[in-house]
């Protein structure tokens, strides 16, 4: 299917805007696909925990949310709300740039791109705190398989201090607004930062209110992230489709502004990014899932983990230093290469010792 959207959304590229369109969607395509690998393991460690149902609405609706929502509305909004336009004039001005890609227009108003580009420090401390809990929830949480044991022990030790992983992520932002935040962004990017983790407690607390009873067996399992909710279905899945979408919105936020660095133009951008890169998001969960990679390749959700702590620190850093695409891309690719290697040497060591039945996507 992925393949077929693909190809689809290259003929839409070529057919609105010509050799040019259909070039960039294509680097957009590969962008957001070198940049998901990560978010695609992430989410078959929680998609293999709901139900049928869930499932299929989160590969349907969920898709609709990745690409009409945050990569064609979300940079509206943002532009809306930072420069008081309705959202027409919002559309308009992504339509119809300044001439020779300039930042302004001539009368002294700022471009889509930059009025977006502004927003950045907002969205990357918003993005990286919420990373950044789920990065240490896993961190601080007791597994029994472990990957970088020399690491991770320790800190599972000391992750038995309660709420030890609020107490790191409210450090660092406080150091991020200190140090490497421009002074007349400082108390945005707490407030958006502060969100963030707001928003993670919330959406992961929903979903153990829901199934307490798993939060024992999903610790010992070695499991991070959301309790898991085997086959969750009601408000459990609810919550667990919900975690699911602010996490692939957190994940997206790198490359939605990224994006503009090769192009403004909305729809070529939803195209790339969306109907090529998170189509491929989805593809890859599925195969993850029907497979049963992850219980085949038991460091995959590790090096998944500790990339999405990368990405989160990446975030953090560039509110106040601009960072290329490709180091966010390769440090991700790197850490999972890592995990996989890693996986496939303990397989080959243990042949009967992790395999485990392959899980079925409806």
């Amino acid at each position: 299917m992925s393949v077929v959207v693909a190809t689809v959304s290259l003929v839409v590229a070529f057919v609105y805007g010509g050799t040019t369109a259909l070039a960039l969607t294509a680097i957009l395509g590969v962008l957001e696909v070198t940049l998901s690998f990560d978010n695609a393991v992430i989410n078959a460690t929680i998609l293999e925990r709901m139900s049928a149902v869930w499932q299929k609405i989160f590969l349907t609706v969920g898709v609709l949310v990745a690409v009409v929502g945050m990569r064609l509305l979300f940079p509206l909004v943002i532009v809306w709300l930072s420069a008081g336009l309705t959202p027409v004039k919002a559309f308009d001005l992504a339509l119809n740039p300044p001439a020779g890609g300039a930042a302004y227009f001539a009368d002294g108003s700022p471009s889509y791109e930059t009025i977006l580009t502004r927003a950045h420090p907002l969205i990357a401390s918003f993005g990286g705190m919420f990373l950044l809990m789920l990065f240490l929830g896993f961190l601080f949480e007791e597994k029994e398989i472990t990957w970088l044991t020399w690491i991770e022990r320790p800190l599972a030790r000391i992750g038995k201090l309660d709420q030890l992983p609020v107490v790191v992520a409210g450090v660092l932002l406080l150091v991020t607004a200190e140090f490497i935040t421009p002074e007349h962004e400082r108390y945005n990017v707490m407030v958006s930062g502060v969100l963030g983790i707001i928003t993670y407690l919330l959406v992961n607390g929903l979903g153990e209110l829901f199934s307490p009873q798993d939060h024992a067996e999903h610790a010992a399992e070695g499991h991070a992230g959301p309790t898991e909710l085997a086959k969750a279905v009601g408000k459990a899945g609810f919550f667990l489709f919900m975690y699911l979408e602010v996490l692939d919105a957190s994940f997206s936020f790198d490359g939605v502004i990224g994006a503009f660095a090769i192009t403004a133009d909305p729809i070529i951008i939803a195209l790339g990014l969306g109907f090529i890169g998170a189509m491929f998001v989805r593809s890859l969960t599925v195969y993850l899932v029907r497979k049963g990679t992850l219980a085949e390749y038991v460091y995959l959700e590790h090096g998944a983990h500790w990339a999405i702590g990368a990405l989160a620190v990446i975030l953090l850093y560039s509110i106040g230093t601009e960072v290329p695409e490709v180091v966010t891309g390769l440090v991700g690719l790197v850490l999972i290469g890592a995990a996989l290697v890693s996986s496939i040497i303990r397989k080959r060591s243990r042949p009967d010792r992790d395999a485990e039945p392959s899980k079925t996507l409806v």
